[in-house]
C-alpha cells in the first residue's frame, strides 16, 4: 500500500495531478480541497494517498490532510459510496462542514453536492454518524513549502473549460457545470474557479 508521497508536482490538472518521487511520476486523482492547497507545478509537495486496486487499474488518491483520507475511506465504506462520489463530497465541503450536516441530520445541504440524492443523503448521516469517532484525528497540512494555490499545468490553455471538465468529472451535467462557473472568470486559478462554484452551489 502506498500511503504517502513526497516529491515534486510536476502537472496539475483538476481533478489530476502528476508528482515525480525519485524519477517516477504518479498521477493522482484528489479532491478540489486538497487541489486548490496546491502550490504551483515545479513546487515540493508531501501527500496521504490511498491505492485503489482493480481488476482494470491501479488507482491513487491524494490528499493534503490526513483527517481528509480517513473521512475519504470512511465513505467508500458506506454502500453506494465510490472513490468518485467519494471526491465530490470532499470538493463541496471539508470534513467539519460534513460532520456538520450529518449530526445535524441536514440532508439538503448534502443533497447540493454532485450525485447525492436524498435517499443517499439520508444513508450518509445514518451511516457516517457512528463512524466519525473511527477517524476524527487531527491531522495538519502537509503540501510543502508553499501553501497557496498556483496554476494548473502549463498546457492549460483555457481556465474555464478546465473548470468545466473537472465539475463534469466529479458528477455535475455538463450544463449544470457552466451555469456553476457564471460570473467566475475573474476568481484566479482554474483550482478557485472550482472551489467558488462549488462554494456557491452549496450556499444555494
Amino acid at each position: 500500500m502506498i500511503g504517502r508521497l513526497r516529491g515534486t508536482l510536476l502537472e496539475k490538472q483538476p481533478p489530476w495531478m502528476v508528482v515525480e518521487v525519485a524519477g517516477v511520476g504518479y498521477e493522482l486523482e484528489a479532491s478540489m480541497t486538497t487541489l486548490v492547497a496546491m502550490p504551483g507545478t515545479g513546487e515540493p509537495v508531501s501527500l496521504y494517498t490511498h491505492l485503489t486496486i482493480r481488476e482494470d487499474a491501479h488507482l491513487l488518491y491524494g490528499f493534503a490532510r490526513e483527517q481528509e483520507r480517513a473521512l475519504f475511506r470512511a465513505l467508500i465504506k458506506v454502500n453506494g459510496i465510490g472513490p468518485k462520489l467519494a471526491l465530490g463530497i470532499l470538493s463541496g465541503m471539508d470534513e467539519e462542514a460534513f460532520v456538520r450536516c450529518v449530526m445535524d441530520d441536514d440532508v439538503k445541504a448534502l443533497t447540493r453536492l454532485p450525485g447525492v440524492g436524498k435517499k443517499t443523503a439520508e444513508r450518509l448521516i445514518i451511516e457516517m454518524r457512528d463512524r466519525f469517532p473511527h477517524w476524527e484525528q487531527p491531522g495538519e497540512r502537509v503540501i510543502g513549502t508553499h501553501a497557496v494555490a498556483g496554476s494548473v499545468s502549463s498546457g492549460a490553455t483555457d481556465p474555464v473549460a478546465d473548470a468545466e471538465a473537472a465539475l463534469v468529472s466529479l458528477g455535475y451535467k455538463p450544463a449544470e457545470a457552466a451555469r456553476m462557473l457564471v460570473g467566475l472568470e475573474a476568481s484566479g486559478s482554474t483550482e478557485a474557479m472550482i472551489k467558488a462554484a462549488l462554494t456557491r452551489r452549496l450556499a444555494g
